[in-house]
């Protein structure tokens, strides 16, 4: 058991130390602060500004059966929201990935253990808006061993790494974790909250404070959620990169994989709130008609 707060921020070093994996043993996750600089932080946004154009000019919609979130950014053009398997479009950002830097982040999960970029959605960009545009402002309750559960299998371990584009305080939205969740049984990982459709704030949940740069680390099996921001416009982005460190058989993905279940059910959630925020957007410009008629 970890005798240090839950708010307890650490340095990367070349190795993990017995302190620091107490601490994810206990709570089941990481903070380590400016893992990367300034000047990677510009490459990374520079790459990700780069393949969102090549996938909006070909009306790219899947990346290997993942589907990709497509919203309007705080002006109103096409927003690329949800990025799948991320650096297989970059060079760059897959040797970045396998840093001699992060080696200490792997050998947490095991000797044997790598980073997944082809396999599940691979490495994923959240870019989190809080405008009329957007169709990701939050993200409900979850664990991300629901793969696993739809495959009718015991989740298995994973850690979740993220890499934070954004300099991000609680009233900006952002990451929320339920600290030691993560030692849960199997009814729990299934039924403990309402997985994606859950929002509302826990008691026991504990609110990530980042800056750009940081990396938090949390075991895939950790109730988590994404909080909207309290911002609107360019102030609410917040932008993170998760790369998946996984661990059993090898499951890569390509284009004529099948797109997942949960997948199917996210883009039916996502159609289904569009539609009603387009109605709404209507009744309110047919009011403003009304009013202007009549005066």
């Amino acid at each position: 058991m970890s005798a240090l707060p839950v708010e307890t921020r650490f340095s990367l070093g070349d190795e993990i130390t017995e302190e620091q994996q107490s601490f994810l043993d206990h709570y089941g996750f990481l903070h380590f602060e400016s893992v990367a600089c300034p000047e990677e932080m510009e490459r990374i946004t520079g790459e990700l500004d780069r393949i969102e154009s090549e996938w909006l000019q070909e009306r790219r919609r899947f990346v290997h059966g993942i589907p990709l979130f497509l919203g309007r950014d705080w002006e109103g053009r096409p927003y690329v929201q949800r990025f799948a398997f991320t650096t297989r479009f970059s060079g760059w950002m897959r040797s970045f990935f396998h840093d001699a830097r992060f080696e200490p982040v792997r050998r947490l999960v095991g000797q044997d253990a790598r980073v997944g970029q082809d396999e599940k959605d691979g490495v994923v960009v959240n870019r989190f808006l809080n405008v009329p545009g957007s169709v990701h402002k939050r993200l409900g309750w979850h664990t991300d061993g629901l793969r696993d559960i739809f495959a009718f299998r015991m989740p298995v371990p994973q850690l979740n790494v993220g890499l934070h584009l954004d300099n991000i305080r609680a009233g900006d939205g952002g990451l929320r974790l339920l600290p030691g969740t993560h030692n849960q049984g199997f009814l729990s990982t299934c039924f403990r909250k309402l997985y994606f459709l859950y929002h509302r704030p826990d008691p026991g949940e504990f609110a990530v404070e980042t800056k750009a740069g940081d990396l938090t680390v949390h075991d895939g099996r950790l109730w988590h959620r994404v909080a909207r921001s309290t911002r609107k416009g360019e102030a609410s982005l917040r932008r993170a990169i998760y790369v998946p460190y996984l661990t059993g058989p090898f499951e890569p993905k390509g284009d004529q994989s099948a797109t997942p279940p949960y997948h199917h059910i996210g883009r039916l959630i996502r159609w289904f709130r569009g539609a009603v925020a387009a109605a709404q957007r209507r009744k309110n410009h047919q009011g403003s008609l009304e009013v202007n008629r009549h005066s």
